[in-house]
């Protein structure tokens, strides 16, 4: 089994019973730190259930392009469509069951790439393919987990990918935008319930 196909069937297990109350806190400070505008051109990289995409939904003007929120998990995708539709958001988020990595996008098409709890399962390799698919001064938001809280289990732990450095704290994590070629960096730690994740954004040169 490829790595994956592993990411799939784990998240696709944990789709009926997923934490969508630390989900919807984490994208929310997300978004604090990485607003969209009004008319941005917005993916939700990892999407899981959609709780980045759904806040981005309320947030955009009814003339901006549908949220594009993409998962490798049907099971996930199949929750965050629900969700949106229980919130009267379905028409605004395109929903695609698909690998993240390399976005499904025209080089340069995009203004926000935003991606909550998932970039160290995804790697290096997705931060350069974000730098492709944004417009210049476009802008990727981020959270990652402490390594002092950082504790995957199972399959999980073997899904963790090993060129991304889980930071230590929110200096750390700056250092990951930086390394893949990103400037103007901001972070912040964000304390959710009893744990806490590094909030990033930057921006493409």
């Amino acid at each position: 089994m490829n790595v994956s196909d592993a990411i799939r069937m784990a998240f696709g297990e944990l789709a009926g019973d997923y934490d969508h109350v630390h989900h919807d806190a984490v994208a929310h400070a997300l978004l604090e730190l990485a607003p969209p505008g009004a008319g941005d051109a917005v993916a939700d990289v990892a999407c899981g259930a959609g709780a980045v995409a759904l806040q981005v939904a309320e947030r955009l003007s009814a003339s901006a392009p549908a949220v594009l929120a993409i998962d490798l998990s049907e099971e996930m995708v199949a929750v965050g469509r629900a969700r949106a539709e229980q919130r009267g958001r379905i028409g605004a988020i395109d929903w695609r069951v698909a690998p993240a990595v390399p976005l499904p996008v025209e080089d340069g098409s995009l203004d926000l790439i935003l991606c909550a709890s998932s970039l160290h399962f995804l790697g290096m390799a997705a931060l350069a393919d974000w730098r492709r698919a944004l417009r210049p001064g476009g802008r990727v938001g981020f959270t990652l987990p402490l390594a002092s809280q950082f504790r995957p289990s199972g399959t999980f732990a073997e899904l963790v990918a090993t060129d991304l450095p889980i930071p230590e704290d929110a200096e750390q994590a700056l250092s990951v935008a930086s390394a893949a070629g990103f400037a103007d960096a901001e972070s912040r730690v964000v304390t959710v319930g009893s744990r806490a994740v590094v909030a990033v954004v930057a921006s493409k040169r």
